[in-house]
């Protein structure tokens, strides 16, 4: 199966970690990265798309994040 994860986060290193960490177990990067300002947080958030191939059948159940 395919899975796909949007990961987010507050544009600090911890996104860049929560990246390195989903490429650093198997997740690949799909698509440009993304960053917009949180009126509401007052902060700026980044986003990036990952896919990643997995054994099994997809249900709304798959833990995407246990992958």
């Amino acid at each position: 199966m395919k899975l796909y994860r949007f990961l987010s986060e507050q544009d600090t290193s911890a996104f860049c970690h929560k990246v390195t960490d989903a490429l650093n177990k198997g997740w690949e990067l799909h698509g440009s990265p993304t960053q917009t300002w949180d009126h509401a947080a007052g902060v700026m958030r980044c986003g990036q798309a990952v896919v990643k191939e997995a054994p099994g059948t997809y249900t709304p159940d798959t833990k995407l994040g246990e992958h």
